[in-house]
Order: structure tokens, then C-alpha cells, then sequence
């Protein structure tokens, strides 16, 4: 008994030594943890920006690839003032904006950490209109807003932490090659965390993005029949618990939810 007390506050105490940090994400002001400096997330978005970049082709449509640019510099814009009139001015040095259209025919989009952002021509006839592609964008530059990139590999680094130590402890105390099967065990288990944890986030960028698209001046009640037109292209798609993406039905529920709000700040922009 006493060795798995000391076990369970090994784990404890090693997994809350590599938490990180503490701040609120802006608008939602939920908590978050962070272990990783921005300089270290920034520095290898880079990278791995400038290395996909090398691999793609960007689009030749000119008309296109002039309104993602559109689009996503009026959010970036948007999203800039807002954190300087709330608190985190000093998080705007974080974002070096950059807007690209590549060949590519996924209906899909992504901002990397640093405001690296990339659509895919495959999104386009999903859109249909500049204010659906603001709700793309600004639920991925949410990403980048709320640092989840950063939350996710705190939350990595601070399970193997703890998956590793379990199965070091395990060996000693209860017998070769036993920590290693419960470390297996363990992994297994907090991989399914994780894509409830990912769900957690792709509901919070729902919602920011949601609001960041009604501030940047675009209509945010484009986001029901945008979702609807990719529902209806999703047949098929895997469970809701086994998706790191809310289902289609939760994503609209929610965003018929949000849009009082999200209305206010899209007439306030008007007001400008």
C-alpha cells in the first residue's frame, strides 16, 4: 500500500512540475497552461510553415487568392484591436500575418501559431461568399489566439511525464515489464482524452471565431448555412466521440446559441 501511495504522488508531483504556466485565453477568459515559451511554438511554426509552403503550390486563381488576403487581413485587423483594447496588447507582437491560397483540393483551412494562415481551394465552393470564409478563418485564427497548438503540447509533454515515471515505478516496486504494459495502457487512455480535450478546443474556436468574424464586419448568421453545406458533405464521417471535431448537429446547435451575442458585436461594427 505505501509503495503505490508513493507511486500515485510521484506521478502527481512530476506531472504538476511540467505543467507550465498559468494565463486566461482572451474572450473566453478560460484558464489554460502553458509549458512552452512563444518564442519556442513561434520558432518551430516557422519551420514547419516554411516547409509546407515548399511542398504546395499556391493558386493562380488571382480573384481568389485577392479575397483570402481580404478577408484575412479585415480579421487580423479586427483581432489585433481587440486584444489591445483588452489586456493583451503584448500578444499582438506574437502575429506576423501571412494569407496564402494553395492548390489543393480538401475543403480545409488552418492558422499556424504566428498567423500563418493557408486556405485550400477545396474550400471555396463550401463558402460560397467572403463572410462564410470569415467563419473559417476566424474560428482557425482562434486557434492561434488561444494558443491551443501550445495547451496541446504541455498537455503531451506533461502525460509522458507521467506515463514514463508510472512505468519506471511499476518496474521497481511490482516486477520487470509491468510498468511497461501499464504505461501502454495509460497512453492508450490519455490519447482518448486527448480528442475530448481537441473537442473542448474546436468548440472554444467555434465560438471566438464566431465573434472575431461579427467584429471584423462580416455577417456571423453565414455560419449556419455554411456548417449545413458541410454537413451535407460529411456523410460517413466517424462518431462524435471519436472525432476530435464536434459532430455537425453540435457545431450548428451551438452556433444558433452564440448568435445573439455574436449579432452584437457584428452591428457595433457597422457603427464604426
Amino acid at each position: 500500500m505505501k509503495k503505490i501511495k508513493y507511486l500515485v504522488m510521484t506521478v502527481v508531483i512530476a506531472t504538476l512540475a511540467a505543467c507550465g504556466t498559468t494565463s486566461t485565453v482572451p474572450l473566453t477568459g478560460r484558464a489554460r497552461q502553458i509549458s512552452i515559451s512563444d518564442a519556442e511554438l513561434l520558432s518551430l511554426s516557422k519551420t514547419q510553415y516554411a516547409k509546407f509552403m515548399s511542398s504546395t503550390k499556391k493558386s493562380t486563381n488571382t480573384k481568389n487568392t485577392q479575397m483570402v488576403t481580404r478577408v484575412g487581413r479585415k480579421l487580423a485587423n479586427a483581432v489585433e484591436t481587440y486584444l489591445r483594447n483588452n489586456g493583451y496588447a503584448n500578444e499582438v507582437k506574437n502575429f506576423q500575418w501571412e494569407f496564402n491560397l494553395v492548390q489543393d483540393k480538401q475543403a480545409n483551412a488552418f492558422c499556424m501559431p504566428g498567423g500563418k494562415i493557408v486556405v485550400y481551394e477545396g474550400l471555396l465552393p463550401y463558402t460560397q461568399n467572403e463572410a462564410s470564409l470569415a467563419i473559417v478563418l476566424g474560428h482557425e485564427i482562434a486557434h492561434a489566439v488561444a494558443k491551443h497548438s501550445a495547451e496541446q503540447i504541455t498537455k503531451q509533454k506533461n502525460q509522458s511525464v507521467g506515463t514514463a515515471i508510472l512505468g519506471t515505478v511499476l518496474n521497481s516496486t511490482v516486477g520487470s515489464g509491468t510498468g511497461d504494459i501499464v504505461s501502454s495502457v495509460a497512453s492508450t487512455g490519455l490519447s482518448l482524452l486527448n480528442l475530448k480535450y481537441s473537442r473542448k478546443n474546436e468548440k472554444e474556436a467555434d465560438y471566438m471565431g464566431l465573434i472575431f468574424a461579427a467584429m471584423a464586419g462580416y455577417d456571423p448568421q453565414n455560419a449556419i448555412p455554411f456548417w449545413q453545406r458541410m454537413a451535407a458533405s460529411s456523410k460517413g464521417a466517424p462518431m462524435e466521440f471519436l472525432s476530435s471535431h464536434p459532430s455537425d448537429a453540435n457545431r450548428i446547435k451551438n452556433i444558433q446559441g452564440w448568435l445573439p451575442e455574436a449579432m452584437k458585436y457584428y452591428q457595433a461594427s457597422k457603427r464604426r
